[in-house]
């Protein structure tokens, strides 16, 4: 896990967009901030960058390449599975059989977007602190 790389979010929702940018914006980390309108553009970055992402945050119903197709496809591919970048499933709702195929897919978190900003905000923040913290196999010191 490159914790120097960029956060991509995986959002088709312009609004949503603008709420992750402010977030991020007042939570002042460093990492580039890369927004993809769904997950063919995202597949396609991820495939063909030589950067390695800090972590990625994916809505789950996009246009193209929803989601859980993009995790599949990420999580089949040996070269990706292997760069550790922690893949964590964020959207509006949580259906049950949502959250059942989002963990077989070896995601590593499901949330439900909060209502309010500093709630987004501050869960933000746990997330990010919290991935700061753990060691992954390509970059232990």
């Amino acid at each position: 896990m490159n914790k120097n790389g960029p956060i991509l979010i995986i959002e088709d929702d312009i609004d949503d967009q603008e709420i992750f940018s402010l977030v991020f914006k007042q939570l002042d980390y460093k990492n580039e901030i890369i927004f993809f309108n769904d997950g063919q553009e995202a597949l396609t970055y991820l495939t063909n960058k030589t950067t390695e992402p800090f972590i990625v945050f994916s809505d789950i119903n996009m246009p193209k390449l929803n989601g859980m197709e993009l995790r599949k496809q990420i999580h089949e591919n040996e070269d990706m599975r292997l760069k550790t970048i922690p893949y964590l499933f964020f959207t509006t709702s949580a259906a049950q059989e949502d959250v059942i195929d989002a963990y077989s897919k070896s995601i590593q978190v499901f949330f439900v977007k909060p209502a309010g900003f500093q709630e987004l905000k501050s869960l933000m923040a746990t997330i990010i602190e919290y991935w700061l913290k753990c060691e992954s196999p390509n970059y232990v010191k």
